[in-house]
């Protein structure tokens, strides 16, 4: 089956501008074009509205059965062409074979699960205080709901989303990364064998301020999902705000790594090292500062550094390499910038030197030791394999510093002591925690963070909440007796 398209896909049509306006998609590791797809105009996002919302009564009135056998069989397409998805992954975003398999496998448990949730969108009966008044509620879907996606996880970010939609009942329109939409049109392929051929899910390609502005103005588009950077976020509320959309954000995080004395030096740095470097660095989730106990501290670092000078950085597509390259060039710059500010400020650099990295758009990962609240490195997220390090010896005082942030997506602790686990439990101001593990996501898990990281929840059985209205009735006049 072929997957690589260079069209959009909209009505269950493969199309292309009429005036042949493309986007050039290259590979990171490269820089060699791996092929164009349109840029569509508003004119084409307006008809893809129209397609969504026409196929919306149709695919509503589905049995939910037939609905859940559809996704169910998108999955397992997707399982059965796994290493094809996870190969055009690697080629367009450039992440490291084994995890762009590891997110075909991520990607697709969405589709199953959500085939299984739509089963429990159940409403409730209301106890009435009049015996001839029956009272209860249903659960309809929105409608049509807008999808605007990421790069850094160019399939889980769709099905996610796109999943939960249109198990609700809800029909669709995806708009993914100018920087990665092959995964997203691989998608649809699978997609349209799977029977989503009649608008119910569409992937429309072009520029994303255009296609966020006509969603945001339609008001047949009544829900609104998006992940990425906060300032974007809230520019997509406002947007939303004349035509009072349903809407869910997954904005940026800026996650504390905390390693308290109690635990294992060995084990804590092959779980930091994990929880920094997965993608590249380039994760929301991923742990951007961390904090060490000082009775740990120089042991950590050393042991630290030592295993991520080993890591091997290179084109992702050779199962040796760990580190792959930066979605452009632009973020190498940014990650530079990061350092730089560190170094000025007094903050030690410790990695191989960036002269060896195998291409413009490779960044050697470095660790920023010592470092402190006004670099930059402690207010931004670094989204490249930076990883700053500092030491604490109070654990209310790295609790409070873990909290100085706009953002609160998620964090991790690693300590084996009880009362201190429910401490940083309870005192983290996140959306998410994770307790000597950074292995925290899966689509039984609600995700999603606080404060200026986001509204909602995506996964779980909370993920299809975000496209369902409850529907209040109330019959009178029933017979008694």
């Amino acid at each position: 089956m072929e997957l690589m398209h260079e069209q959009a896909y909209v009505g269950g049509r493969w199309i292309v501008a009429d005036d042949r306006s493309t986007t050039a998609v290259d590979d990171p590791a490269t820089g060699e074009t791996l092929g164009q797809v349109p840029a569509l105009s508003a004119t084409y996002m307006d008809g893809a509205i129209d397609a969504a919302h026409a196929a919306f009564d149709a695919w509503r009135q589905r049995p939910v059965l037939e609905r859940a056998d559809v996704l169910l069989t998108w999955y397992q397409g997707m399982t059965a062409h796994r290493e094809a998805l996870a190969r055009l992954m690697t080629h367009e975003q450039g992440k490291p074979i084994a995890e762009a398999r590891g997110e075909v496998d991520y990607a697709a448990s969405f589709l199953r699960w959500f085939a299984e949730e739509a089963r429990r969108t159940t409403g409730a009966t209301i106890p009435p205080e009049d015996p001839t008044v029956a009272i209860g509620t249903l659960r309809e879907p929105v409608g049509v709901a807008a999808v605007i996606t990421p790069w850094n996880f160019p399939l889980a970010m769709i099905t996610r989303k796109v999943g939960a939609a249109l198990a609700a009942g809800c029909t669709t329109l995806v708009n993914p990364a100018n920087e990665t939409p092959f995964s997203a049109l691989a998608l649809a392929a699978l997609a349209a064998e799977a029977g989503l051929d009649r608008g119910e899910f569409n992937v429309v390609t072009g520029p994303g301020r255009t296609f966020a502005e006509r969603v945001c103005a339609d008001a047949r588009v009544r829900a609104l999902s998006f992940t990425g950077s906060t300032e974007v976020g809230k520019s997509l509320i406002r947007q939303s705000a004349d035509t009072v959309k349903c809407t869910a954000m997954e904005l940026g995080g800026n996650a504390p790594l905390i390693v308290c004395d109690d635990v294992d030096v060995e084990t804590a740095v092959d779980t930091a090292i994990a929880a920094k470097f997965q993608t590249s660095g380039q994760d929301c989730i991923a742990a951007n500062r961390i904090f060490v106990h000082r009775a740990l501290y120089d042991d950590f670092l050393d042991r630290f550094v030592e295993r991520m000078n080993a890591l091997a950085v290179g084109n992702g597509l050779d199962e040796a390499n760990a580190i792959g390259p930066l979605i452009h060039e632009g973020a190498v710059d940014k990650a530079q910038g990061l350092v730089d500010d560190a170094r000025q400020q007094g903050a030690r650099i410790l990695g191989r030197d960036q002269a060896e990295a195998p291409g413009p758009r490779f960044f050697m990962p470095t660790v920023v030791a010592d470092f402190t609240p006004g670099m930059r490195v402690f207010s931004e997220e670094a989204f490249a394999p930076v990883a700053p390090i500092c030491a604490f010896d109070d654990d209310d005082a790295v609790i409070a510093a873990a909290n100085d942030t706009v953002f609160g997506l998620a964090a991790y602790v690693l300590t084996h002591a009880d009362a201190r686990i429910r401490r940083f439990l309870r005192g983290l101001d996140y959306g998410m925690v994770g307790v000597n593990t950074m292995d925290i996501t899966g689509p039984h898990v609600p995700f999603g963070g606080v404060k200026q990281s986001g509204l909602g929840r995506e996964g779980a059985h909370v993920g299809i909440e975000e496209y369902l209205e409850t529907k209040y009735y109330c019959i009178g006049g029933l017979p008694q007796g």
